[in-house]
């Protein structure tokens, strides 16, 4: 399938002019920090970035936790530090979720503009 897709890939850039086959090369896929990258550059990535201070706070917390639950030698105490804990880890796993729900969404919009890139390839072939 990847043979095909590269022949495809191809023909569409030999149907487009320099400045359409440079944005169809913006297109190509990305590796996980490209990914990550694209997820600070958007429109939400000031967002992006106050989330990551607020789980790094969160996980600063989560080793506060811990440190207090070694300590702790009442049963109550240890539920206590436990649950906090749970909490932490809790929250910094919605975090992450987050930012990686953001990469894909950015992968998907990537598709899409290429499908959009194609279509009107198309289109341009059909009205000549």
């Amino acid at each position: 399938m990847n043979k095909e897709r590269e022949k495809i890939d191809e023909l569409i850039k030999e149907t487009l002019n320099e400045e359409e086959a440079k944005f169809y090369d913006e297109l190509e896929e990305q590796n996980l920090i490209g990914k990550l990258g694209e997820v600070y550059k958007g429109k939400m990535g000031w967002l992006a970035m106050i989330m990551n201070v607020v789980l790094l706070v969160i996980f600063g917390l989560f080793i506060y936790c811990i440190v207090q639950f070694f300590g702790s030698n009442e049963t109550n105490e240890l539920i206590k530090w436990a649950s906090a804990g749970f909490l932490c880890m809790t929250a910094v796993s919605m975090l992450k979720l987050y930012i990686w729900m953001q990469m894909d969404k950015n992968d998907i919009l990537r598709e899409m503009k290429r499908l959009e890139l194609q279509v009107a390839t198309l289109s341009n072939k059909l009205d000549t």
